[in-house]
């Protein structure tokens, strides 16, 4: 089962792969001393579309749990699954003149195919 919690209205951020490797290469090669950046292309996707997307690309059935059920299904990450963290990247563009042009998270999942989906 590909689940989410309650309404799944918490937000995770999300970048392409290839985007935020092209924002380590910049923030290596112009980052300012104690300067923080942030890979962020989507400040914030629903957690209910990633686990529907997911769930129907695996062929799993996709539903809420509750916050109780949480620990059995996620283990560790259950404290990750309940947190909404939109996060924005605008200074990081501003400072590095970084700009993702990679897929967002739900378009890239239903890109994948069989052998990545099943790969991991």
């Amino acid at each position: 089962m590909s689940a989410w919690i309650g309404e799944g209205a918490n937000r995770w951020p999300a970048a392409h792969v290839l985007d935020t490797a092209r924002l380590y290469r910049l923030a290596l090669e112009r980052a300012e001393r104690g300067a923080r950046y942030h890979a962020v292309a989507e400040e914030g996707v629903a957690m209910r579309a990633i686990a529907e997307t997911i769930g129907r690309r695996l062929g799993l059935p996709a539903r809420s749990i509750t916050p109780e059920q949480a620990p059995a299904h996620f283990g560790w990450l259950a404290m990750f699954a309940t947190a909404d963290l939109p996060a924005s990247s605008a200074l990081t563009r501003q400072r590095l003149g970084w700009r993702p042009t990679g897929p967002g998270l739900i378009a890239d999942l239903e890109q994948l195919t069989d052998g990545e989906v099943r790969a991991g």
